[in-house]
């Protein structure tokens, strides 16, 4: 019933534009662990008025058979600032209709009145305990795109077999029900609840217990620039650092307040490195800050960039980051906790194709580290388990630049790494340390971790899977390589298949999936690579990272040996010419 998708499809009937149509309506949104994620536009190919109204009804009647008492918790709804009006769709649009989906069913829910990070919508469900919650947002995708996303009860995102589960409900429930396009009958109803004033309030109260050093906080001369990069970040950072007794920081002006349009990025994405920051870098210059955080446009991601001696910026990686909130969330627990017995109970988590940096820390001082299965998903489903069995998960990471710094949020939140990141920023200032020479002595005392990762693009799905089954049947059946060029490969972990062979049964112990590729390899000099598909983009991605014991220094050396390792991965096993691969251009 909305005009707009309406006048579309209708004009390409007029116009017999087959082909078109073909893309429209030729398959449906895949439901996945992520939930949906497309392009917002006519058709049960794109996110709209009904596909996230048949969405809403499948996932409705999928709680239904889960949570008997679904009808007293109820859910909450969260949205971006996304909106395509060439559509008529938008964020605030899907949250209402999804909103009016469970309303009209009897399910109370919590639909905040106004934008909010993604990371609100996981606290929510965890801190109101209510059955489930959804995120309208597709985070740093590009403009025409949205999504929705799906928090169980847990307040993680869904793992397997729920997505599979919704999916059916899904199928089984599209046709609209009656009253479905009318969403103005959620603002008479007494089941509408806005959280936005408690949960906002709550929150903040929520992370200062990770303020460890407010008089610094309070008389630091350190100046911070923060840009939400056209998305909902501003307002949440600004009070997490009034939280913190920070003096707020400078907002780029161009990008502070939420424009769908992003117009002055080419994609609104901070892991796309300095281009992105280019705004943020001069207003820094100008007013003379030497730190830059920028969230991405729904706040779940973070990067950082430092003013180097020499003018330079410099934009840390995934993984430097990881390993300096890592450095500094354990030094702040283990100065609160002196006894000795306690860090037995203490954890971190990074994904797979993470920097290994969290397992040096916790092989030198002591505490737990486990590596999941990629993405926030598995970490948080992972954090939670431990949580429930009494253990102390102080922090996880994902090289992708999302951190879990709290555990009142289950999954990445940009919000409360930049306000952590600025306080170990006053913290080192005081010892006249710079971010990035704190990094060299985390390396030096743990041993350096240097990583390098890219991707080629493929649109052939085919040709993605012949290189993988190449990989698998490489000298004859069921061999992997033994040399990658000059490079020996000491072990093989093929998460598609499940084998590994460092294990005594060569059974891999994460979850395997046969739905996308992914293989490990680890080489005798100490590098690692692994290559994957992407779950959302038609990508090939490869990670890779040399590990050295404390003490080798030759930091030269070590990228010179990453670099020539990465060079023959490329030439041996994605051999990008023969396969007709685009590499990542800068």
């Amino acid at each position: 019933q909305n005009p707009k998708t309406s006048a579309i499809v209708k004009q390409l009937v007029a116009e017999g534009n087959a082909g078109e149509l073909q893309k429209y309506f030729g398959s449906r949104m895949e439901f996945g662990t992520a939930g949906l994620r497309a392009a917002m536009g006519a058709g049960i190919s794109h996110m709209n008025d009904l596909t996230v109204i048949q969405t809403t009804q499948g996932f409705c009647r999928y709680l239904e058979k889960n949570f008997s008492d679904l009808k007293k918790r109820g859910v909450v709804i969260g949205f971006d600032a996304r909106a395509h009006p060439p559509s008529g769709g938008s964020s605030k649009r899907f949250a209402r209709l999804a909103a009016n989906t469970f309303i009209s069913q009897g399910v109370p829910v919590y639909l905040f009145s106004d934008i909010t990070p993604t990371p609100f919508v996981p606290y929510t469900v965890t801190h109101l305990k209510l059955c489930a919650g959804i995120m309208v947002t597709a985070s740093h995708n590009p403009k025409q795109d949205n999504g929705y996303k799906v928090y169980w009860e847990n307040g993680a995102q869904i793992i397997s077999p729920h997505d599979k589960g919704i999916s059916e409900a899904i199928v089984e429930n599209q046709e609209p029900w009656p009253q479905a396009w009318d969403d103005k009958l959620v603002d008479s109803s007494l089941l509408l609840h806005d959280p936005y004033a408690t949960i906002s309030k709550d929150y903040f109260k929520d992370i200062q217990k990770h303020c460890f050093h407010r008089n610094i906080n309070k008389e630091t001369k350190l100046k911070f620039v923060h840009t939400s990069v056209h998305g909902v970040g501003h307002k949440f950072v600004q009070l997490a650092f009034k939280a913190f007794d920070l003096s707020p920081p400078f907002a780029v002006p161009e990008q502070k307040d939420p424009d769908p349009e992003f117009p002055t990025v080419k994609y609104p994405n901070p892991e796309e490195g300095k281009g992105v920051l280019t705004l943020s870098f001069a207003l820094a210059e100008k007013d003379g800050a030497k730190i830059v955080l920028a969230n991405d446009p729904d706040a779940d991601r973070l990067a950082v960039a430092e003013k180097q001696e020499s003018g330079e910026w410099k934009v840390f990686s995934g993984n430097e980051l990881g390993a300096l909130l890592g450095w500094w969330i354990f030094t702040c627990w283990k100065n609160q906790n002196q006894d000795a017995c306690a860090i037995k109970d203490v954890y971190m988590l990074s994904s797979t194709v993470s920097s290994k940096i969290l397992r040096a820390i916790a092989l030198k001082e002591g505490f737990h580290f486990e590596e999941t299965l990629t993405g926030f998903k598995w970490m948080g489903n992972r954090a939670k388990q431990l949580m429930d069995q009494g253990k102390a998960v102080l922090f996880a990471f994902e090289e992708a630049i999302g951190y879990m710094c709290c555990p009142a949020v289950l999954d990445k939140d940009g919000v409360s790494a930049a306000v952590i990141a600025a306080e170990m920023a006053s913290f080192l200032a005081t010892k006249n340390l710079s971010l990035t020479q704190q990094l060299k002595a985390v390396y030096d005392e743990y041993g350096f971790h240097i990583t390098k990762a890219s991707y080629f693009i493929c649109h052939d799905p085919k040709i993605i899977e012949q290189l993988f089954e190449n990989l698998r049947n490489y000298e004859g059946k069921n061999t992997y390589p033994k040399f990658c060029g000059r490079f020996k490969v000491s072990g093989v972990r093929d998460l598609t298949t499940g084998y590994d062979s460092s294990q005594p049964d060569q059974k891999a112990i994460l979850p395997t999936s046969k739905s996308s590729q992914m293989i490990t390899f680890t080489f005798a000099n100490g590098g690692v690579a692994t290559m994957r598909t992407s779950g959302t983009e038609p990508k090939i991605k490869y990670y890779s990272e040399l590990c050295a014991p404390p003490g080798n220094s030759d930091v030269e050396q070590l990228k010179k040996e990453l670099d020539e390792l990465v060079n023959a991965l490329e030439k041996h096993f994605f051999q990008p010419e023969k396969n007709n691969l685009q590499r990542k251009t800068e």
